[in-house]
């Protein structure tokens, strides 16, 4: 998961109502233009903070990548000199009933202010020029802590749950329906390795029985029983090829719980063994699910194919890379 930052000052009345962004691809003068370069980069459930007016109204979660589409007509007049092709990604915006303006927390948001590429100049005031841009983590954390749960609640996939069903967030459940489809499509695929990886999808069957080559209880509760565990792909099934959806390597065993917290990032493990809790997940639900942030907790050591896929864990599916590690 990545976190940017939209200008939106023209469009705002159009964009967070219709669940989009839209830019054209190139200036008027036919140039590049970094921030519209920067639509490519989107990618499913990412986080977009909304920024209009001053304030920040809204935050999104990004719903696909990019996609050719024509300048929407509800634009009318506005940006009359674009292009009307340009790039669109489909977003699930959630207006906030308390937004902030960054220009009255500029004093904390000025340390960890990007040096390339700014949303904001050192007063807070937004520039003009720019439309979407990449944040730094500790920046998005920044205005995450500033909005309060509400931002919260909206980048854990709206609170973590305190069951373990959790719905998936709508960007990575798009994403992994588009791969399935994939996979039920590919002509090269038997029967047999087709249903294989389709199941491999929910932890269980080969998959499983691959992780439990290497693996032969939860990490984090113990438990054995094998009706109570999934095994849990480190790199996810919809990032993955079809020989990582299967590689035993690629897993571990986790109860429901533990699975959960896995799967959307807010926990992952560090070569070592030491449980890793991302500082947005919610604390008091991280326990109640088992694991305690003020104690540290090892469970133990990892194969070399494991490190492999648990490297891939931290940098892409951990909440935040400033991990907050247990102590």
């Amino acid at each position: 998961m990545r976190y940017w930052w939209v200008n939106q000052n023209q469009t705002y009345r159009h964009e967070v109502p219709g669940g989009y962004l839209w830019s054209p691809k190139r200036k008027a003068n036919n140039h590049r233009n970094a921030f519209y370069d920067m639509m490519r980069e989107v990618a499913p459930g990412d986080v977009i903070f909304s920024f209009a007016d001053t304030r920040i109204p809204a935050i999104g979660i990004a719903g696909n990548y990019a996609y050719e589409a024509p300048k929407p007509s509800e634009f009318g007049t506005t940006g009359a000199y674009w292009n009307n092709i340009g790039w669109r990604v489909d977003v699930r915006f959630h207006e906030l009933q308390t937004s902030i303006r960054p220009a009255a927390h500029i004093e904390h948001l000025r340390p960890v202010m990007p040096t390339r590429y700014a949303p904001l100049d050192g007063n807070g005031r937004g520039y003009q020029h720019v439309y979407l841009t990449l944040l730094p983590l500790e920046f998005a954390a920044q205005l995450i802590d500033l909005i309060g749960r509400e931002a919260r609640d909206i980048v854990q996939g709206l609170r973590i749950a305190d069951e373990a069903s959790a719905e998936t967030g709508v960007g990575q459940l798009q994403w992994e329906e588009f791969e399935l489809n994939r996979v039920r499509d590919d002509k090269t695929l038997d029967e047999t390795d087709r249903q294989a990886l389709v199941i491999a999808r929910r932890g269980q069957g080969l998959f499983k029985r691959n992780v439990m080559r290497i693996e032969q209880r939860c990490r984090i509760t113990g438990i054995t029983r094998e009706e109570h565990l999934r095994a849990s792909h480190c790199k996810p099934w919809r990032d993955a090829t079809n020989a990582e959806r299967l590689d035993g390597e690629n897993g571990l065993l986790l109860t429901p719980n533990a699975d959960h917290l896995f799967d959307r990032g807010f926990i992952s493990f560090d070569d070592n063994g030491d449980v890793l809790v991302s500082p947005v997940a919610h604390q008091d639900s991280v326990v109640r699910l088992g694991i305690d942030p003020m104690r540290r907790l090892n469970v133990g050591r990892f194969s070399g194919g494991q490190r492999k896929y648990l490297e891939y864990h931290r940098k892409n599916v951990l909440l935040e890379s400033k991990y907050l590690r247990t102590t």
